[in-house]
């Protein structure tokens, strides 16, 4: 045996004392007791259907297979009493009493839903996501749910894709440390604390990068790309611990991710040390049968052997893989394996202790919906809110005079919640014309709709899936129009609440077109030729083209979807008893033609001009300019910042070593105000192309009016490395370049090399 193999063979050995040291006896005992087919049963993860759909198949026959053993989780079930009849057929009626885990979509809160992923991610407060995480996780593990299918942390470069509102945006930096925040308020310090849930990142993998920007579509990139721009914050979760893994609908390398041997097993077992369980996202494994991977048996057992131990809904493992093992084409240790995983988290999760530690019928009344979790969600929500633009400082409002509230939106409790809120009630939701109330009471506040959503019918027949979303008026449009407008004509101010319908975005919901719909174009360009001062609301699941929006002279607040306390929180901000500092996430193109557009795309070797004006033979459009609209980490504020003095710590670093970068931070303006500081390294020589920058670092600091602060952030060894050709993630000596400022255009530069 030659060296190399000597060594491989010394590794493998060493994974395998490793990984069985951690095996757990009281799993061991249990896997020593099963049958084949009770193995295969632990597998297969079904939802009994009556609540809201997240996919087109309902499992059938659910209670006998329970009882017979072949079900290890349950989902689309949720309250104390129901989980506990679902768990007492498992544990009293099954042959060895298996507890179930429950699974549930808990995306952006519970019952007490906050601000959608994408805006969340817009606050840039770690700490804050941690705290949404662990409200979800208690208002969810109150209702008998102990498994949470999230966080996803896919990176999306396109807002044509739907579920851009269900991530953290565009960069892998932040991503990943919004990642390890959610994790962390998921499962906590014990996850068999009553108040934890296990976490499952998803989508395993890519899943943001499909083909122009439609669900479910292929994805094809480099292993460099992947590595250096998409996987870092599926690591991140990982490492932070999350006890299971989705896989993603699309291919990796031709193969999709939920059979892919490379991706659920080189790379997250053997690579990154993955120890949890993988689940495959709704039918998954049945759809590979339509990527063109073979009939459902030859798919299970592709996808068994390449790592997947969990089967959602599907009923792929549940009916082949007995057949599959007994024709020689899968192992009885490949089943085992899946389901000793599958054992271990139900263990860690304390269910062989008590099944029914999740079931407290006290728990939904004390922990559900409480005033504490509705406030913790309003400050979520104002937090979450950029302000884009501020003609002639319109905002904040004072609280007095005539305001025209108008807008589809402004008093619209059913698209308040935003998409993948399959836990909420959107009953309960504040409106933004019960906020604007609530907030200024003493105020005249007239309200008008304005417009509808959208005018186009067959459109809104295919939003409203999960119930009235769109709702055209019986008023004609012109009406409701100029009702509007003569209201804005008698009022001081006029607030419009306009963008998109909640389940315009989200899962399978892509759109070619982003531009806000035409009825409330004409809406807007009504109100701005009153003369009238008009602040846009901006209510949207991505980010929208809006370059002719934005040439008016109105102000933009951009709120996403904000949540329960939605009205509430956007008067907050609207008034000035909060003062936004939310910064963009995801870059805003200036239109679809533009997109991809992210601020950390390379350099070409045919860059256009500083200037960004036209020139022949270089990379830029004949009609459009290179730059975005509004670039990644933009965000005004009602005060004003300046940037000055930025100082590095030394002007060589060695290999090992951090370096820290100063800049002084002064409010220069007339209000108190929190300001995201954002530093963005470029590595100007290397191996591999470099982007144009990245970032590496960001502090929220919050200034009172005048004040002046030195900020300091440092760069550690690991901030200058990246993957190189070899998928070897090193750092190379050269030259690098840090930018500082309120944006990814920031201009305060210094320079440093790495011997």
């Amino acid at each position: 045996m030659n060296p190399k193999n000597i060594a491989l063979a010394l590794m493998g050995l060493v994974l395998f004392t490793s990984h069985a040291q951690k095996r757990i006896p009281e799993v061991e005992q249990l896997l020593q007791k099963m049958t084949l087919e009770e193995k295969i049963g632990q597998l297969n993860l079904l939802t009994p259907g009556g609540g809201v759909a997240t996919g087109a198949v309902v499992s059938e026959n659910v209670e006998a297979k329970i009882r017979a053993g072949k079900v290890g989780g349950l989902f689309g079930v949720a309250g104390p009493e129901k989980v506990r009849v679902a768990q007492e057929l498992a544990v009293k009626k099954s042959r060895l009493g298996i507890p179930l885990l429950i699974g549930s979509d808990v995306i952006h809160g519970y019952r007490t839903t906050y601000p959608i992923p994408l805006g969340l991610s817009s606050s840039w407060d770690m700490d804050l996501v941690e705290q949404a995480a662990q409200m979800a996780a208690k208002e969810a593990t109150a209702d008998g749910i102990n498994w949470n299918f999230s966080p996803m942390v896919d990176i999306a470069r396109d807002p044509r894709w739907g579920r851009i509102s269900e991530g953290a945006g565009e960069d892998p930096y932040l991503g990943s440390k919004i990642a390890k925040a959610m994790v962390k308020g998921y499962q906590g310090e014990d996850l068999s604390a009553s108040h934890t849930m296990l976490a499952c990142v998803k989508h395993f993998a890519l899943y943001g990068a499909v083909e122009a920007g439609r669900d479910y579509h292929s994805v094809d990139m480099s292993k460099i790309k992947m590595f250096n721009q998409y996987l870092p914050p599926y690591k991140a979760a990982i490492d932070a611990g999350a006890a299971s893994v989705m896989t993603s609908f699309n291919d990796v390398d031709g193969v999709p991710a939920t059979g892919n041997k490379w991706l659920l097993t080189d790379l997250l077992r053997d690579r990154w040390g993955f120890d949890g369980f993988v689940v495959s996202d709704y039918t998954s494994l049945n759809e590979m049968i339509a990527h063109g991977l073979g009939d459902l048996q030859a798919v299970s057992a592709l996808a068994l052997k390449a790592g997947l131990d969990m089967d959602m809904v599907g009923e792929g493992f549940l009916t082949s893989l007995k057949k599959s093992f007994e024709e020689g084409k899968v192992t009885e240790a490949a089943i085992t394996n899946a389901c000793r995983r599958v054992l271990e988290a139900k263990y860690n999760t304390g269910l062989f202790d008590d099944p029914y530690r999740y079931l407290n019928t006290k728990r939904p009344e004390k922990d559900i919906l409480t005033d504490y979790n509705r406030e913790l969600s309003r400050k979520l929500a104002s937090r979450s809110f950029v302000l884009l633009k501020n003609h002639n400082s319109v905002l904040p409002l004072e609280k007095k005079g005539k305001i025209a509230l108008v807008g589809p939106l402004a008093d619209s409790k059913e698209n308040m919640l935003g998409t993948w809120a399959p836990t909420g009630d959107f009953r309960l939701a504040v409106s933004i014309l019960e906020g604007f109330k609530n907030i200024a009471p003493t105020t005249e506040i007239a309200y008008a709709k304005g417009a509808n959503i959208s005018d186009d019918a067959d459109f809104a027949k295919r939003v409203n899936v999960f119930g009235p979303r769109i709702s055209i008026n019986e008023r004609s449009s012109k009406d409701m129009l100029q009702e509007a407008v003569a209201l804005a004509k008698t009022s001081d101010v006029v607030v419009a609440v306009v963008g998109e319908a909640t389940e315009m975005s989200g899962e399978s919901s892509s759109r070619t077109d982003i531009s806000i719909p035409e009825s409330q174009k004409r809406l807007i360009r009504a109100l701005v030729e009153t003369g009238k001062p008009v602040a846009l609301v901006l209510m949207s699941g991505r980010p929208l083209t809006i370059a002719e929006e934005y040439e008016m002279p109105v102000s933009i607040l951009q709120v996403w979807h904000p949540g329960i306390e939605a009205g509430n929180a956007i008067a907050d901000v609207v008034f000035g008893d909060y003062n936004p500092a939310g910064k963009l996430t995801a870059t805003w193109p200036v239109n679809v033609g533009q997109i991809p557009v992210y601020h950390s795309a390379k350099v070409t070797g045919r860059p256009p001009s500083e200037s960004d004006a036209f020139q022949k033979f270089k990379s830029n459009y004949l009609d459009a300019p290179n730059a975005p609209l509004l670039p990644f980490g933009h965000g005004l504020s009602y005060t004003t910042f300046e940037y000055s003095n930025l100082k590095l710590d030394k002007k060589q670093v060695r290999q090992g070593e951090g370096i820290t970068a100063t800049v002084t931070l002064t409010n220069t303006g007339d209000y108190d105000g929190e300001e995201v500081v954002q530093l963005y390294l470029r590595d100007v020589v290397r191996s591999i192309t470099p982007p144009k920058r990245q970032l590496k670092g960001f502090q929220k600091i919050m200034l009172r009016k005048g004040e002046r602060k030195e900020v300091s952030i440092t760069l550690s060894p690991d901030d200058l490395k990246f993957y190189n050709g070899q998928l070897e993630l090193v750092s190379e000596p050269g030259e690098f370049e840090v930018f500082v400022g309120t944006n990814s255009d920031a201009e305060l530069s210094k320079s440093f090399t790495l011997k």
